[in-house]
């Protein structure tokens, strides 16, 4: 939380704490810089000490936000440069030397905002099983591997602990956790995606902290992919508001397009697959 507000978005949290300190230079810890990658505008937001981290809310990390264009669903024109910029900043957090993952598609998908992990599971190529079993035409993929392990309401298991447990009976190079988030902007609700390498808190944007997935508790690298989707209500109406949170009408669609955005974009990034590629093996 900084200044009061709750975001899961770094970029959004740095600008939240220059305006409430009235700051005019970067924040000590800090390093962030725009760029524009692909035609989308891309916010990098690095932090490299406590000193950041405290600040922020945030652990020690780069951060990229991305920009989505005004129309992303798979039948835009603006589409493939979508998931393009995506698979570029996901594959500067990829540790180097990697060959397998495993994607940890979070969240409850019978909840609209927090069903981006579960939809964004049904566009990636598996293929651990493939590759062990000697499918030919796949000695060039990653070993990848998915796993949904849903909400601790319904499954009664901490998804720390699930993933966890796979990360030692599959001892992947890294992991890939795909979540909804929380931020303050309503603008970007549905339309910014945000990929970090310094892991994830589920439920931290919403009050609802879960233990992290990290470096720290994995044991191997944790990249998050994350779109926000909720709004603190509390940003519009003050204390009468607080512990509400709101989401836009559209929702339903914009959760579906960003969730194929970020499938597509992670077989890019992971198997160096073409779109045309990625429509034939997972449509």
């Amino acid at each position: 939380m900084v200044a009061g507000y709750r975001t899961d978005m770094a970029d959004e949290a740095r600008s939240l704490w220059n305006r409430s300190a009235g700051a005019n230079t970067e924040l000590p810890g800090v390093i962030a810089r725009e760029e524009n990658l692909g035609g989308l505008a891309v916010t990098a937001v690095e932090i490299t000490d406590e000193a950041g981290a405290h600040a922020l809310g945030k652990a020690p990390g780069k951060y990229f936000s991305l920009d989505l264009p005004v129309h992303f669903d798979r039948g835009a024109e603006e589409f493939a440069s979508a998931v393009g910029t995506l698979a570029a900043l996901i594959s500067r957090c990829i540790p180097e030397g990697a060959d397998s993952v495993l994607i940890a598609a979070l969240g409850n998908p019978d909840i609209t905002p927090d069903a981006l992990g579960s939809l964004a599971a049904g566009s990636i190529l598996v293929t651990r099983h493939l590759k062990k079993s000697g499918s030919p035409g796949f000695e060039g993929f990653f070993s990848l591997a998915l796993c949904r392990p849903g909400v601790l309401g319904t499954s009664g298991i901490e998804t720390a602990s699930q993933v966890s447990v796979l990360c030692r009976e599959l001892e992947p190079s890294f992991v890939i956790a795909v979540d909804a988030l929380a931020g303050t902007d309503a603008d970007r609700l549905g339309r910014a995606v945000q990929v970090s390498d310094a892991g994830i808190s589920p439920g931290s944007g919403v009050g609802n902290d879960r233990q992290e997935l990290s470096r720290g508790s994995l044991g191997v690298p944790v990249v998050s992919i994350g779109i926000p989707t909720v709004i603190d209500a509390g940003l519009f109406g003050g204390d009468a508001l607080s512990g509400m949170f709101v989401t836009p009408r559209s929702i339903d669609s914009l959760v579906r397009s960003g969730a194929r955005v970020i499938g597509y974009a992670v077989n890019m990034a992971v198997h160096h697959l073409s779109i045309a590629d990625i429509d034939a093996l997972v449509g």
